[in-house]
């Protein structure tokens, strides 16, 4: 046999090694497929759909739950908490500080609109403003004291309030990141084809299981307080974007024949009086999509709308009441997924 023979069956050798480790590496790692996940988190739930070889559902798990321990007032044991029973406390947790801090550049973008102290005032009100009758001027002027996110500060990771009764509440904010993080752990995977989900903010990147864009409903407000109807405004096809819905779909209450969402105004700690349901913001982030979706709920159109201008990289589309009472849509002026 010529050398050169022997080289070619050297070769073949090694390569029929490598094809036959690969195939046993494939075989234990399983299938390249499409996997989703869904279960409850920060007292919603979460759908997770991604492209990969296994089933990740601890390792989701496993990042929700670092984020409930920064972020989530039910948690006793969370940073959040920590800070809202103290006057001053030092944080250490890099979560928690850059959802603070993230939260503190969103407000002054919207100018107070988006404020983590506003959860006296919501609590307050309570959901769909059931305790309304109990709300007097008195209980206003003391929320004011204690409502106003320049009344809270952080250096180097030490909390510091201006009143021991200042509460805060990133519930706005929380879901987004979540799904912001969720997201990270899968790129940090190689994965580059997900949606994640978690109580309708959203990350989406690559492509579908039918090698499409992701389609993403959005709900069209109907008085439904049962949640029974799932009836869509419309169908948005994106990817690689983030994006976020605010608006109490199902819940609204009606004033001189006019529907009003039910959101709190941190500025004057009461109801807004807008026609705009519901708005659903695109953005790089979910963090940011989830935040300033709340803040244009507060704004009302006109000012989401001066937002974007100033902001161009953020996008939206709106749900509103017309004049003759009719349910509307629009798109930012800036909107070209």
């Amino acid at each position: 046999m010529k050398k050169w023979q022997y080289i070619f069956l050297a070769f073949l050798a090694v390569g029929t090694v490598i094809i036959l480790s690969q195939s046993k590496q494939q075989s234990e790692q399983g299938e390249l497929e499409y996997r989703s996940n869904q279960g409850t988190t920060f007292g919603t739930s979460y759908h997770i759909t991604y492209l990969y070889t296994r089933d990740l559902q601890p390792e989701i798990e496993q990042t929700l739950q670092q984020v409930d321990n920064a972020l989530s007032m039910f948690n006793t044991n969370s940073v959040i908490s920590k800070v809202n029973n103290s006057l001053q406390v030092q944080v250490t947790d890099t979560m928690f500080l850059k959802v603070f801090r993230r939260a503190m550049q969103i407000s002054d973008w919207t100018d107070g609109a988006f404020d983590i102290t506003v959860a006296p005032a919501v609590n307050a009100w309570g959901f769909g403003f059931k305790h309304a009758e109990n709300v007097k001027q008195s209980t206003i002027d003391s929320l004011l004291e204690i409502t106003g996110y320049r009344k809270i500060t952080e250096n180097n990771g030490l909390i510091t309030k201006s009143d021991d009764r200042m509460m805060l509440d990133c519930s706005a904010i929380a879901k987004g990141f979540g799904s912001d993080m969720v997201a990270m752990k899968l790129r940090s995977l190689g994965i580059d084809n997900y949606m994640v989900e978690i109580g309708g903010e959203i990350v989406l990147s690559g492509r579908n299981p039918k090698g499409n864009d992701w389609s993403i409903g959005i709900s069209k407000p109907i008085d439904d307080s049962l949640s029974t109807n799932r009836e869509l405004q419309t169908v948005i096809q994106a990817t690689n974007i983030a994006m976020a819905t605010s608006g109490n779909y199902r819940n609204f209450y009606i004033k001189d024949g006019r529907k009003y969402a039910h959101t709190i105004d941190p500025h004057t700690c009461q109801p807004v009086s807008h026609n705009l349901l519901s708005v659903t913001v695109f953005a790089s982030d979910c963090a940011t999509a989830d935040a300033v979706a709340t803040s244009m709920m507060v704004m009302g159109m006109e000012g989401a709308e001066e937002l974007c201008t100033r902001h161009p990289e953020i996008k939206a589309f709106y749900i509103y009441q017309a004049e003759d009472g009719s349910t509307q849509t629009r798109y930012s002026f800036n909107f070209n997924l």
